[in-house]
């Protein structure tokens, strides 16, 4: 079945409920029962600032499935789509153009892109691979998925389970500590390749990747003979880092 949930202040207008056309709108504290994702469609302007801030402070995953409704000004639309909202319509859209939107923006949101960049990395699902200045980094298959998992939302803490669910399929926490290897292995790679201090630890069993403007912010990584590309930065704690992660396991 095909499910949305309507997020503006007061009932969803006739004119934009798309239970018409066979569609099952979902109550804010609904579940769909299937861990399915599903659009969100609203009027931004109806909504109060926390509301608001709660939408422009939601992760990029969260925020690419939401339809921004009646914005009148182009140039507020055009925000809109930059601050990663999957759609953003101007006024009185008819219902039968609204569906269309609806399915297009799930079929974007659940596809995945082949590359994904960071600064100077850039990483291609096809070939498995990060790539530094065009130079392969050489990166063992579940340290690329550590690291396509982050960059999937640059920036935010993800917990220990979700990393061993998304990468490993385990439901559990395992009794060896194979998420701190193979993320010390992705520093020690991407360090050999000239973007030091990427991966973050932080407390309670929590990782990231470092944003944007935290790695420009950071002082430059020694420059290596042959090489003439940008860097993100030396980060003089990653050896802290990885005895960091060696402890997270070993902790009861």
């Amino acid at each position: 079945m095909r499910l949305f949930r309507w997020f503006s202040i007061g009932p969803i207008p006739t004119s934009y409920d798309l239970r018409r056309l066979g569609w099952q709108l979902l109550a804010d504290a609904q579940s769909s029962g299937r861990g399915e994702a599903h659009a969100l469609l609203g009027r931004p302007h109806d909504l109060p600032m926390p509301q608001w801030l709660t939408l422009t402070g939601a992760n990029l995953a969260q925020r690419k499935w939401m339809m921004m409704i009646d914005v009148r000004e182009s140039n507020d639309r055009a925000r809109m789509l930059r601050l990663g909202f999957g759609d953003a319509v101007g006024l009185g859209p008819s219902l039968d153009e609204l569906e269309s939107r609806v399915l297009r923006l799930a079929q974007y949101a659940e596809s995945l892109p082949r590359y994904r960049s960071h600064g100077a990395v850039r990483l291609d699902l096809l070939a498995r691979d990060a790539f530094v200045a065009g130079r392969a980094v050489g990166l063992h298959p579940r340290e690329f998925a550590l690291l396509w998992r982050l960059a999937e939302a640059p920036g935010e803490a993800i917990g220990t389970t979700e990393l061993l669910y998304d990468v490993w399929r385990l439901s559990f926490r395992p009794e060896t500590n194979s998420l701190a290897v193979h993320l010390s292995r992705l520093r020690a790679k991407l360090r050999t390749s000239g973007v030091d201090g990427l991966v973050e630890t932080l407390p309670g069993g929590l990782y990231r990747l470092v944003s944007l403007a935290a790695a420009r912010a950071a002082p430059p990584a020694r420059e290596l003979a042959l090489d003439d590309y940008a860097r993100l930065g030396e980060d003089p704690f990653s050896a802290l880092a990885a005895m960091q992660d060696q402890a997270a396991w070993s902790t009861p």
